[in-house]
């Protein structure tokens, strides 16, 4: 158990004050409304004092207690219970089994003498049900064997309401609204009154102890039970809170929220109603008397009063929080707002919250720490003031007055112990990541982030890149310093280009891969620089840099030209110009050209005859002293074919004298071919490079798209220059077969077979003619359908034309035209099928037949 000043003990009525000279008498009861203190004595005196409470310069209270008058009650008992009735300005004694009425002020008796006999206790209804505000409802246990009575008491009459028989004899008795709490000989009930319904509650033994039963609010009360237990109940005879353990030999026991006070022989006890634990033990001996009176908590001896004066609970918390007892200052914090206004206790709340925070971080205990910041909405910068530097120089925060910790800085809180230090900024990178994007950080996120970024930068953190490549807060001059600081050269460079500052950033990188300075985050900052610039949209910017990367790599540098997005190509990238500027760099002005002419298929002659003497050039330069016509293609003669092959735009005559005598046939019979030469393009391929294959692709490359007897002229090219003169005659007679064989369709039969050498055998051409019948056959046939079809159709036409002349027509003056409804003048008109006459410029003019909604055919 930890001990917890809640209570101090204050005296308020001394013996001298009490009984002045007098031996005998001694205190029995006590009763205290407001400043009004009651105290009645074995004698059967009463006594009134009027309380003044003071509250010294420590903050702590004294009481001084005033006698007002004092009066014997005429009997010679003690006097054994004092109520006051405020609301009717009475004062109800209970001496010698009788319950008087007496004035609260005067102490006189009142003048009808109203009373009630025969009651051993009484208890006054603190929840009436009578709603007559001129009245108070007394229960008082009467004298007659198990019976319980309930009266209404008035200025000056008293009247009996209620008179309930209870299963044993009851001891005690406290009363709210119909419901009787009773302590009978060997148990405990509620007894609703007024059904008569009983519940039992737990059983007790009056021989053993002391009966308790005090209401504590709202249909809820406190009783004694067994093992020395402060059992609570409700009307409904159950129970909502955790019981507290006291003493075996409790006296009396009093509420005053969160707090449980009990009396025995030797001690006064304070336990939580929150956590159930014994709080405080206060030394008192010889106390008889301990009973809560609005709030306050009056014990008694047989010969003073004294007052328990409960600390204010922010101090108790306080306390608690001083001596790192951060639980039990939570409990206590929730238990008190029941007795703190709404706005008060949420900012005194809030406040014990962020206080409890720092104890638990302080201890390293995180997760705690930050739930407890969350809840308490910590001002963030509260955290961060504790760490170095690392609030912006710009900041204006300074820290809560009455400060919620007593640290000066993370160095103090740790002692200097660098691994504390490092899990005390791991807690706030993490915990500063998590609020950054939360309302927590509204108002101040340039410091949170500033300090961020600061917090990633000393750790070498892999979410500074992440940071500063996302939407952040960080100011300028304190984060690009401490980047600086701690050789962070890449990071600032993102910095800068977050505050568009693309400039700086770009020199910057380009200093690192210089090795100006060192930084190694990104191994690839060269090609990253190189993606940079071509999608910045600062033009000046890329030019500044064009020549640095063309430097380092032609075929990378480049692409800040070729990758760049089109619709960026248009504004402050003209194509000439990026041409002029990579004249010195050729690998780099080849690659341009072609994205100017394959990607971005521009229709200038400029760009295809360029990229085409590029090609040429770099052919001829890779070519071997010595020319071999079986060398393997390489990469550059075949784009250089095929850009031949499939641009229209270049200078085909410049092209040719650019390849004349330079020893390449097959480039230079694609060209022949761009000029319609086909007889000369198919001799080089044939005679000179003997590559049959390439003669017969040439022919289908040049008819594509072609009409057929465009297709056939080449292919019986191709055939004469395989069976004219010329050098390996057997090689092109075995061709120009193969070529028949595979194409037949291509050929006109006739004149192949005067071209053809009267040597051939009709086996080798086997192929051939059978292809060149079938298709002789499949067009004769083809023809004879078709005339077949012509015919049905002429012979369906003369068949209607028979059928329309074979009915007469007659025509008279009296006839009318069926469109304009004129009688017809001449034997000239035009009849629908239907049978209806009309004039011929009647029926040139409308398009539709009379009277039908379709057009008809006219005879």
């Amino acid at each position: 158990m930890m001990s917890t000043k809640a209570f101090t003990l204050v005296p308020a009525i001394e013996r001298e004050q009490l009984l002045g000279d007098r031996d005998r008498g001694s205190l029995e009861c006590v009763e205290c409304c407001g400043r009004n203190l009651y105290v009645g004595t074995s004698d059967c005196f009463v006594y009134h004092f009027l309380l003044e409470e003071k509250t010294l310069p420590g903050g702590s209270a004294t009481y001084t207690a005033t006698r007002q008058l004092h009066r014997h009650l005429g009997f010679k008992k003690a006097v054994s219970e004092l109520r006051a009735a405020s609301a009717l300005s009475r004062l109800l004694v209970l001496c010698d089994g009788c319950i008087s009425l007496v004035h609260m002020l005067s102490l006189e008796p009142v003048p009808s003498g109203a009373r009630i006999k025969g009651a051993t206790a009484f208890a006054l209804n603190e929840n009436p049900v009578s709603g007559d505000p001129f009245c108070v409802e007394v229960c008082i246990i009467s004298v007659k064997r198990r019976t319980i009575q309930v009266f209404l008491v008035y200025e000056d009459r008293v009247q009996i309401v209620r008179e309930v028989s209870t299963p044993e004899q009851p001891l005690a008795v406290a009363v709210d609204g119909h419901f009787l709490c009773l302590a009978l000989t060997t148990q405990y009930i509620i007894l609703n009154y007024s059904t008569g319904a009983a519940q039992d509650l737990f059983p007790f033994c009056s021989e053993e102890r002391r009966p308790i039963v005090k209401r504590i609010g709202r249909q809820e009360f406190l009783l004694a039970g067994p093992g020395g237990l402060g059992m609570f109940a409700t009307v409904a005879g159950i129970s909502q809170r955790a019981p507290v353990r006291w003493s075996e030999n409790v006296i009396g026991a009093a509420v005053c929220f969160p707090y449980v006070v009990a009396l025995d022989d030797e001690f006064i006890t304070v336990h939580s109603m929150l956590d159930q634990q014994q709080k405080q033990t206060l030394p008192f001996k010889e106390g008889h008397i301990l009973q809560d009176f609005e709030g306050r908590v009056i014990v008694a001896t047989s010969k003073g009063v004294y007052i328990l004066v409960p600390l204010p609970l922010e101090k108790q918390i306080q306390d608690l929080l001083a001596s790192r007892r951060v639980e039990e200052a939570l409990v206590l914090a929730k238990g008190a707002r029941r007795n703190i206004p709404k706005e008060k206790f949420q900012v005194m709340y809030r406040r014990i919250l962020l206080q409890a925070g720092f104890i638990q971080f302080a201890q390293l205990q995180f997760l705690e720490a930050k739930e407890l910041f969350r809840s308490g909405q910590l001002d963030v910068r509260e955290l961060i003031s504790l760490y170095p530097l690392l609030l912006p120089t710009s900041s204006s925060f300074t820290r809560s007055h009455p400060p919620l910790h007593e640290f000066a800085d993370l160095n103090q809180l740790t002692q200097g112990d660098q691994d504390k230090v490092a899990k005390c900024k791991r807690f706030l990178m993490s915990y500063l990541n998590e609020v950054r994007s939360t309302e927590v950080a509204n108002g101040y996120k340039e410091d949170i982030d500033t300090a961020l970024l600061k917090l990633y930068a000393e750790a070498d953190h892999d979410s500074l890149l992440d940071l500063l490549v996302t939407e952040n807060c960080c100011l300028l001059p304190d984060s690009a310093a401490w980047l600086e600081k701690h050789k962070k050269y890449f990071a600032l460079g993102l910095l800068y280009h977050y505050n568009h500052q693309d400039a700086a950033a770009v020199q910057l990188w380009v200093s690192i891969v210089n090795g100006d300075v060192q930084d190694s985050t990104r191994s690839d900052l060269y090609e990253y620089i190189v993606d940079f610039l071509t999608y910045s949209t600062d033009p000046d910017l890329v030019w500044r840099h064009a020549d640095w990367v063309l430097q380092r790599s032609q075929e990378v540098g480049v692409q800040v030209f070729t990758k760049r997005p089109l619709d960026e190509q248009q504004s402050g990238f003209n194509p000439d110009d990026i041409i002029s500027c990579l004249k010195k760099y050729p690998q780099a002005l080849v690659k341009y050209l072609e994205h100017l002419v394959t990607e971005r298929r521009l229709q200038k002659e400029e760009y295809h005859t360029h990229l085409a003497v590029l090609y040429l050039d770099e052919v001829l330069q890779q070519r071997p002293c010595t020319p071999d016509k079986d060398a393997e293609v390489t990469e550059t003669q075949a784009k250089l074919r095929r850009l031949l092959q499939e641009s229209d735009l270049y200078r085909v005559h410049f092209l040719m004298g650019e390849t004349r005598g330079a020893g390449l046939p097959l480039e230079s019979a694609i060209l022949h071919g761009k000029l319609e030469q086909h007889e000369e393009a198919l001799r080089i391929l044939v005679h000179e490079l003997a590559d049959f294959p390439a003669a017969e692709d040439y022919c289908l490359w040049r008819s594509e798209g072609r009409d057929p007897p465009y297709r056939q002229r080449l292919f019986h090219l191709l055939l004469a220059v395989y069976l004219g003169p010329g050098p390996a005659a057997p090689a092109r007679t075995v061709a120009a077969v193969d070529l028949l064989n595979r194409h037949a369709v291509e050929f006109d039969a006739a004149q192949v077979l005067q071209l053809l050498p009267g040597t051939w055998s009709v086996q080798l051409l086997r192929p051939f003619l059978m292809g060149a019948v079938r298709d002789s056959i499949h067009a004769r046939r083809t023809t004879q359908v078709a005339v077949g079809l012509a015919r049905s159709e002429n012979l369906i036409y003369k068949y209607d034309k028979m059928k329309l002349k074979g009915s007469s027509v007659r025509l008279s003056d009296k006839k009318l035209c069926q469109m304009c409804q004129n009688p017809f003048l001449e034997p000239v008109f035009i009849r629908y099928p239907n049978g209806g006459l009309v004039h011929t410029h009647c029926a040139a003019s409308r398009h539709t037949e009379p009277s039908s909604p379709s057009a008809g055919a006219r005879t």
